[in-house]
């Protein structure tokens, strides 16, 4: 019986700054139709850890390896295959929704499926009004509607419950929810507890993971 590799695997894992360890050993992985919520207090380094993740940072030891292949083997259709949204909205306050919306997709989905996906996260009638108009809440949920139009594989999520009241943080569970149905896979870092089922955790404090809620 052959066994397929993770769909992201990683081994050793360490980052310094100033010859400081902040991330330090880390081994995870990550299966298809998955969620692995990173845990740990704050400065321990999970925003760090999502950044390595996704190539922003680049580690001072170890390899992440996606389907079985080392990232340097792969690098494109790996960053090709992921969404990462990180804890502040990153939208540009003097463009509308839609044009974030557009501008942050390539400019390779319809106007139609931008208004739709906005319409999803409760901003209908905020499409054409400039995003330094909206409230903190609002300016994360354009940032959040990418979530309704992504084809990537991985997303990876740092505190995006952020500035969202109960009703915003359901409608991410709910894109979460979707997204690993139809296999795709999620790792977020977040200090609020997920009403979810089938979410797998790695403590960064004793580098350990657990199995499901």
């Amino acid at each position: 019986m052959v066994v397929e590799p993770s769909l992201l695997s990683v081994k050793g894992l360490c980052f310094e700054r100033d010859d400081i360890p902040v991330i330090d050993s880390v081994c995870l992985d990550l299966r298809d139709g998955e969620i692995l919520q990173i845990e740990g207090p704050n400065g321990s380094g999970k925003t760090t850890l999502l950044r390595l993740l996704t190539t922003a940072l680049a580690p001072t030891h170890g390899d992440i390896y996606y389907r079985g292949s080392r990232l340097s083997e792969c690098r494109f259709e790996y960053l090709s295959n992921l969404l990462f949204l990180g804890h502040q909205s990153a939208v540009k306050m003097t463009l509308t929704p839609e044009e974030n919306l557009s501008w942050m997709t390539g400019y390779a989905t319809t106007s139609e499926k931008l208004l739709a996906a906005l319409d999803s996260v409760q901003l209908t009638g905020y499409a054409d009004v400039p995003c330094y108009r909206l409230s903190a809440g609002q300016q994360r949920r354009v940032a959040l509607a990418r979530l309704l139009i992504s084809s990537a594989k991985i997303w990876f999520l740092d505190e995006p419950f952020t500035a969202l009241d109960n009703q915003g943080v359901k409608l991410i569970e709910e894109c979460m929810q979707g997204h690993v149905d139809v296999g795709g896979s999620v790792v977020l870092s977040t200090h609020q507890p997920i009403a979810m089922n089938a979410v797998r955790h790695y403590s960064l404090v004793d580098q350990s993971s657990r199995g499901v809620n």
